[in-house]
């Protein structure tokens, strides 16, 4: 999928070694998100899941003024004027939502400027944000009188808890990186010129671990925040084939002849 694009350019797909890439790409609107934007996500995530070579991926935004900046509001008079414009652009939108935040690897939103609204959705749906100093975030639906769903304010809550939340979207206020940072919605933040290479080496650190004991605790994560039936059958099952997995085998011997490991995935 290296150099594949989406949505008319305005997906662009990469790939370094383990780590996948989709980039968001329509700087002049600081990237906003399109309805086809939208739907090339969708695609673009369903690749990198197939593609058993990707161990994490990484998402990020064109030029140096955003990740993204929200819904590109410019196609609403044309496909959210009427309910059933409205019914579909949502459908289809969070469908690309749940692909992200139930994608089976680690994802990593990289943050620079602007995360506002939509974007800031796709960040909350990713495993980790990493932010430049120079980032401002937030939910600004309560400027629009847009309304904001469930699943969205659920993602919210679990991360900074209701009264973050709250703040976020009762004020549509923009935040700065490091307040963000202190109310626990990123992870990190530094210079904007250490933004690329700390990404990049967080997503060869994970990387470099065992895939299926990773994509074990993601699924492990989610089923936490999201209780259902049969999770604990369903994680034993995930956790019982890491320790009956080649790559067990490996990790034992590479500590006992003190290298490093070579997971392979199986």
């Amino acid at each position: 999928m290296d150099g594949m694009t989406l949505a008319d350019g305005r997906i662009v797909l990469g790939r370094d070694g383990p780590v996948g890439r989709i980039t968001f790409n329509q700087p002049a609107r600081m990237n906003a998100m399109s309805l086809a934007m939208w739907d090339g996500l969708k695609t673009a995530l369903q690749g990198f899941a197939d593609d058993t070579a990707v161990r994490v991926v990484v998402l990020d935004g064109a030029g140096d003024k955003a990740f993204v900046s929200g819904a590109d509001i410019s196609e609403f008079d044309r496909l959210r004027a009427t309910p059933e414009g409205v019914a579909d652009y949502n459908a289809r939108s969070e469908a690309a939502d749940h692909a992200l935040y139930s994608f089976p690897k680690p994802t990593i939103a990289q943050i620079k400027g602007f995360c506002v609204g939509g974007g800031m959705g796709i960040a909350l749906a990713c495993d980790l944000r990493i932010c430049a100093d120079d980032a401002r975030l937030g939910i600004t639906a309560a400027r629009l009188g847009l309304g904001y769903g469930l699943d969205g304010v659920r993602k919210l809550v679990q991360l900074a808890g209701p009264a973050v939340a709250a703040d976020v979207l009762y004020s549509a206020r923009l935040m700065s990186a490091g307040e963000a940072l202190s109310n626990g919605l990123v992870n990190r933040v530094v210079a904007p010129a250490d933004l690329a290479q700390t990404v990049a080496e967080t997503a060869a650190r994970i990387a470099d671990n065992a895939p299926l004991t990773v994509e074990a605790a993601k699924a492990a994560i989610r089923a936490v925040q999201h209780p259902e039936t049969d999770a604990a059958a369903r994680i034993a099952a995930l956790t019982d084939a890491c320790f009956a997995s080649a790559d067990y085998a490996e990790g034992r011997r590479a500590f006992a002849e003190k290298r490093k490991p070579v997971f392979a995935r199986k």
